[in-house]
C-alpha cells in the first residue's frame, strides 16, 4: 500500500502592525492584511495630527513709528507706539461749519436764558407757553452741536467771550432791563428782543447755508430758517 506523499507547509508570521517589521519583510510575504493594517495606523496618525491645535503665533511687538496724514497741503505727523491723538475733523467740514456751530451755541444759550425769565416775569399765558416751546427746542439743538464740534475733535465756544456782533443779540443793558421788568412790561420787551433775535439765527443760518459744506449742519441751519421763521409770526402776534 502506498503512502500519500507528505505535504510541506511553510509558516509565514503573522501580519504584524510594526511598519519597521512590515519594511523587513518581503510584501509577498507581509501579504494583504498586514499591508491593510499599515495603512490603518498610518490614517489614524495623520488624522491626530491634523486635528491638533496649531501652535499660535507669538505677538509681535514693533516700535515702528506711526505716520498720520495731514489734510491737503499739511505735513504728515509721525506718532509713536502708545501715542494718541484727537480726533481730525471730517474732510467736509469748512470754516462757516464751525463758525455757525459754535456761534449758535451761543445764540441759543441767550435764547434760553431769556425764556427762563418769561414764567415768573410774564403776564400773558401765552407768552408763557411760547416762551417754554422756545426753551425746550432750543435746549436739545446745544447739546446736539456741542456732541458734534466734540466728536469732530473742535473747540467748544468760550462761554465768556464778547458775541455782541452776532446778528440779534441783545446787549447786557438789554438784558438787565428784561430782568427787571414785570407783566405787560415784561411781555413787550421780551416779544421785542426775541423777535429781533430769531431774526438774528435766521440771518445766521442763511450765510451757513450759502458758504457751509457740512451736511449734518446744513440741516440744522434748515431748521432754524423754518422753525424761526414760524415763531416770528406767533411773536408779532402776540405783540400786537
Amino acid at each position: 500500500m502506498r503512502r500519500a506523499p507528505a505535504v510541506i507547509t511553510s509558516r509565514v508570521p503573522a501580519p504584524s502592525a510594526d511598519p519597521h517589521v512590515l519594511r523587513a519583510l518581503p510584501l509577498r510575504q507581509a501579504g494583504t492584511t498586514a499591508v491593510k493594517a499599515f495603512l490603518s495606523i498610518a490614517g489614524a496618525t495623520l488624522l491626530l495630527t491634523a486635528c491638533s491645535s496649531p501652535t499660535e503665533p507669538a505677538n509681535v511687538i514693533t516700535d515702528a513709528p506711526v505716520i498720520v496724514p495731514g489734510k491737503p497741503g499739511e505735513v504728515a505727523a509721525t506718532l509713536t507706539p502708545g501715542q494718541t491723538f484727537a480726533p481730525l475733523p471730517s474732510p467736509t467740514i469748512n470754516a462757516t461749519d464751525v463758525r455757525y456751530v459754535q456761534d449758535m451755541i451761543v445764540h441759543h444759550r441767550q435764547a434760553l436764558e431769556m425764556a427762563a425769565l418769561a414764567p415768573d416775569r410774564a403776564q400773558s399765558p401765552r407768552l408763557k407757553s411760547l416762551a417754554d416751546r422756545i426753551y425746550d427746542a432750543q435746549g436739545p439743538e446745544i447739546n446736539a452741536m456741542t456732541t458734534w464740534l466734540e466728536e469732530e475733535g473742535l473747540r467748544e465756544p468760550d462761554h465768556h467771550a464778547d458775541h455782541a456782533t452776532m446778528p440779534g443779540m441783545a446787549t447786557p443793558a438789554q438784558l438787565t432791563d428784561l430782568r427787571n421788568a414785570k407783566g405787560e412790561s415784561f411781555d413787550t420787551l421780551f416779544l421785542t428782543l426775541m423777535i429781533a433775535h430769531h431774526k438774528g439765527a435766521i440771518t445766521m443760518a442763511e450765510t451757513q447755508l450759502i458758504n457751509g459744506s457740512h451736511d449734518r449742519v446744513l440741516t440744522w441751519a434748515q431748521d432754524v430758517v423754518a422753525e424761526q421763521s414760524a415763531e416770528i409770526t406767533r411773536l408779532q402776534r402776540l405783540l400786537g
